[in-house]
């Protein structure tokens, strides 16, 4: 379905954006790619680059001339250091980017959207594995409330588009797990919980002070299964479909930093666990039923080749 479309990757210097814009050019389309200061992450014949703030609605309306499909994978995104410091740097930027992009791809005639939303957007409930159905049943969890509304707020943008208006625009709602894998956040202010413990044990820090208690969990994909879900979700012909793309397993940090030093080889490494550091919440489960079902999709890439990748790619990249 993508040969030879004009696919517009918004955020693809960014990990989502890049491994989405990479996949479909294998697929054949003529990707178009937006960033906004990162420099360009790749090349191919048929990617071009464009440097434009999404924020603003004229840049949106010039970038998305001649677009077939529409991929927001935008975003500002931080770990929970900035989460706990500076909430609201998930929301102002984001819903403004992603109203202006919505508002100039529907005057476009732009023919298919694709929107990355979050899992951290789901209620805690029960403590039980979330399905799509759950989203609003009750508020995000306190740490996740600003930018869990955020992505909530883009969701129902989405719907509006698809199904409210008197000419729809078909949209995707993709609700991501943790995506780990290669080009993924490795500084310390915006990493991931599974990027920031693959770096410490690259780094040999000795001894390596894990954050929090070790027992905090969450459902890990890696970023080539993840995409192949999320372009699964695209092709579903429905106005408007929302589905979570995600494993259907939870691992624990200590799982996650154990898998990370066998590896890598760091045997003889020393954990401390430090409970006065930022952490988030105790367990993130997420449903795979629905893109089981519905796209055919499960996730193949176990933890440990999914961080032997992810080490080979790091060091090959930092030298």
């Amino acid at each position: 379905m993508f040969k030879g479309r004009i696919c517009l990757v918004a955020g693809a210097s960014g990990f989502l954006g890049g491994a989405i814009a990479q996949r479909l050019l294998g697929e054949g389309a003529i990707v178009r790619g937006v960033r906004r200061t990162k420099p360009p992450t790749f090349t191919h014949p048929e990617m071009t680059w464009e440097q434009a703030d999404l924020r603003d609605p004229a840049a949106c309306a010039r970038v998305m001339e001649s677009v077939d499909f529409l991929f927001i994978c935008a975003a500002n995104t931080a770990g929970a250091k900035m989460i706990r410091e500076t909430p609201m740097a998930h929301v102002t930027p984001n819903v403004v980017m992603n109203t202006h992009l919505l508002e100039a791809a529907y005057a476009a005639g732009v023919k298919k959207v694709l929107f990355l939303s979050s899992g951290a957007a789901y209620p805690t409930l029960d403590g039980a594995p979330l399905s799509e159905d759950d989203m609003f049943k009750d508020d995000p969890p306190d740490v996740y409330f600003h930018a869990g509304w955020m992505k909530r707020y883009a969701e129902v943008l989405c719907r509006t588009y698809a199904e409210k208006l008197a000419r729809s625009m078909p949209c995707v709602v993709v609700r991501p797990s943790n995506v780990y894998g290669p080009d993924d956040k490795f500084d310390w202010d915006r990493s991931h919980v599974t990027a920031a413990q693959i770096r410490r044990v690259i780094e040999r820090q000795a001894p390596i002070t894990v954050w929090g208690t070790g027992e905090d969990a969450r459902d890990l994909i890696f970023v080539d299964d993840f995409v192949t879900g999320a372009l699964a979700a695209f092709a579903v012909d429905q106005p408007f479909f929302c589905v979570n793309i995600c494993a259907g397993r939870t691992y624990t940090v200590r799982n996650i930093i154990e898998t990370a030093l066998a590896a890598d080889g760091y045997a003889d490494a020393k954990l401390v666990f430090d409970s006065s550091k930022p952490s988030t919440i105790a367990k993130r489960a997420f449903s795979p039923k629905l893109a089981q079902d519905r796209l055919g999709f499960n996730a193949t890439i176990s933890l440990a080749d999914g961080i032997r990748r992810t080490i080979a790619w790091y060091r090959a990249a930092h030298k």
